[in-house]
């Protein structure tokens, strides 16, 4: 019998050398270096049967062998007349082998620990009586644990006013003693408010990897249970857990959730978890070191208990990123992807983005550039994917002749008055809804009327032009009555502070017969501004702008 043992486990040995061995040769690779001439002269010669495109090499196979040349010495021009296969086939092959080496490894040393008795207490059961609601109670009374983050400050961009604001709560986290020694104490918590998409929750695991310290992360949604109690339990013990890992850090995703305003109605078990959390947020004397990090996009809804000095001191607003910002942002998201563009265009173009619709802005490129079989991402890319990304992938009417005309001069209209009051945008193409991203930051007056302008421009061409416009225009008149709305009724910009009766109508009036003026005197410019988009459906800010300078 030993005998027998020694020879499996030699046998068993062996199996593993030879896999080994295997994958050795799968992964090496065994391609023939060539140079740029070489290259083109097989690609003239018709011999090439397959082309493979990785990041480092292009490959080349023929009848007679194997070859690679570095990615950076060819063009796509080279390959024209090939079908370009992206990625290695090896790597399949070795995740495979891999696994295969893993799980046999691994079953070895389950049955290893199963002879030594490990596993001899462990026993199974099962229960015929689980069904959703005993999985929800299993769930809540599951214990929490914290996690250890690992995000860092260096991963997220543009956000260096709110890192400083930070920097006080980490050096606390790390150093108590210096603060309590002096007789101050730090915020007990510290509520975050910005727009969806900012980066919130990422700013509260990055301030935990600098502190160094547990991390417990809850979405306010989860307190707020169909059992009555199980909400309020929770909290406590959410609590519970973080003091006895102190110093830790609580942070609580949508604390608007839970925390809305109490208005009088009857909800027992919303009003029972917000007074837990509000006592817990008392009791934090004995137990320095746990500060609470809450987000939010609703400040105005919260309670205001919980907004009062000593439970939420200290709000960081986390706003939609500057320029500046943006540059920052799209240079760590643009760390590993190919790609020969300058930054600064696309942060231009990118104005109202936060730092998820970059990211994902970014990633439609990538996608976009490897659908196409490009070696870089280019601006081109980010043209096409820029309005998919702001406002989803819409499916276009086919137009007829006559609709392509009407829609030709509308956004001819429009791209022209945008570029002569040099409103944000790069590009338009004929399929754009919108040309550009309308924001909430301060604008004066003459701002506020030159969106106007470009809004009811379209309409304006096509009136002068056809005497008639399409339904199409419905949401920028929409946008442009809104504007001029507020522009009378809130921000005191008509005739008067205090609006005086049709005052809408009489500046929405005046500002119509304003853009009349102004497209029939740059009626040469929309004239070529036609003929481009009728010929490639799209026109870029700066090619507007030759043909407006070129009149004055």
């Amino acid at each position: 019998m030993p005998s027998s043992k020694t020879n499996r486990i030699a046998l068993i040995a062996s199996a593993f050398v030879i896999i080994a061995l295997i994958l050795f040769a799968m992964l090496r690779d065994n391609a023939d270096a060539i140079t740029l001439n070489q290259a083109n002269s097989l690609l003239q010669s018709k011999s090439v049967k397959k082309v493979i495109v990785t990041k480092e090499y292009v490959y080349l196979k023929t009848d007679n062998g194997y070859y690679k040349i570095a990615s950076s010495q060819v063009t796509p021009r080279m390959f024209v007349d090939y079908k370009v296969e992206v990625g290695s086939e090896s790597n399949i092959i070795a995740i495979i082998l891999f696994l295969v080496l893993f799980l046999g490894l691994g079953s070895l040393l389950v049955k290893f620990l199963q002879n030594r008795g490990v596993f001899g207490d462990i026993r199974f059961k099962r229960s015929d009586e689980t069904n959703n609601a005993s999985s929800s109670l299993l769930e809540l009374n599951s214990p929490i644990e914290a996690m250890k983050s690992d995000v860092s400050f260096s991963d997220i961009g543009g956000i260096s006013d709110v890192k400083i604001e930070l920097e006080e709560i980490i050096d606390f986290m790390k150093n108590p003693k210096r603060y309590k020694n002096f007789g101050a104490r730090m915020p007990r918590g510290v509520l975050l408010v910005g727009p969806p998409g900012v980066g919130k929750t990422m700013i509260a695991k990055a301030v935990a990897s600098a502190a160094d310290v547990p991390f417990f992360y809850q979405s306010g949604a989860s307190f707020v249970q169909i059992y009555v109690g199980m909400g309020a339990k929770r909290v406590h013990e959410l609590f519970a857990a973080a003091k006895k890992n102190a110093p830790a850090i609580i942070f609580i995703d949508e604390i608007d959730a839970v925390g809305k305003k109490r208005d009088g109605q009857r909800n027992d078990e919303r009003e029972a978890t917000l007074n837990q959390l509000l006592t817990e947020m008392d009791g934090f004397e004995g137990s320095s070191g746990v500060i609470v990090i809450a987000a939010t996009n609703k400040i105005d809804i919260l309670d205001s208990a919980l907004l009062r000095a000593g439970r939420f001191d200290r709000r960081i607003f986390v706003e939609l990123p500057t320029k500046r910002e943006r540059e920052a942002i799209l240079m760590k998201y643009l760390q590993k992807v190919p790609h020969e563009l300058d930054v600064k265009v696309i942060a231009n173009m990118t104005v109202g983005f936060n730092g998820a619709a970059l990211a994902a802005l970014v990633n439609e490129a990538a996608l976009l550039a490897l659908r196409q079989n490009d070696f870089h991402v280019t601006l081109e890319h980010f043209y096409q994917v820029k309005d998919k990304v702001m406002f989803g992938k819409k499916k276009l009417q086919m137009l007829n002749e006559k609709q392509k005309a009407y829609r030709i001069t509308y956004q001819a209209g429009k791209v022209v008055v945008a570029t002569y009051f040099d409103l944000p945008f790069e590009k338009l193409m004929l399929s754009n809804e919108k040309l550009t991203p309308s924001t909430d930051e301060p604008f004066i007056k003459e701002e506020l009327e030159a969106r106007v302008k470009m809004l009811i421009a379209g309409t304006v061409a096509c009136d002068m032009r056809f005497n008639e416009h399409a339904s199409s225009a419905k949401a920028d008149l929409d946008e442009a009555k809104e504007i001029t709305l507020k522009m009378c009724q809130e921000y005191g910009m008509g005739t008067a502070i205090i609006p005086e009766s049709n005052e809408e109508e009489l500046m929405l009036k005046r500002l119509y017969e304003e853009t009349t003026l102004l497209l029939e005197s740059l009626g040469e410019v929309i004239q070529n501004v036609e003929s481009v988009l009728q010929e490639r459906e799209s026109i870029s800010k700066e090619e507007v702008k030759k043909y407006i300078n070129a009149i004055f």
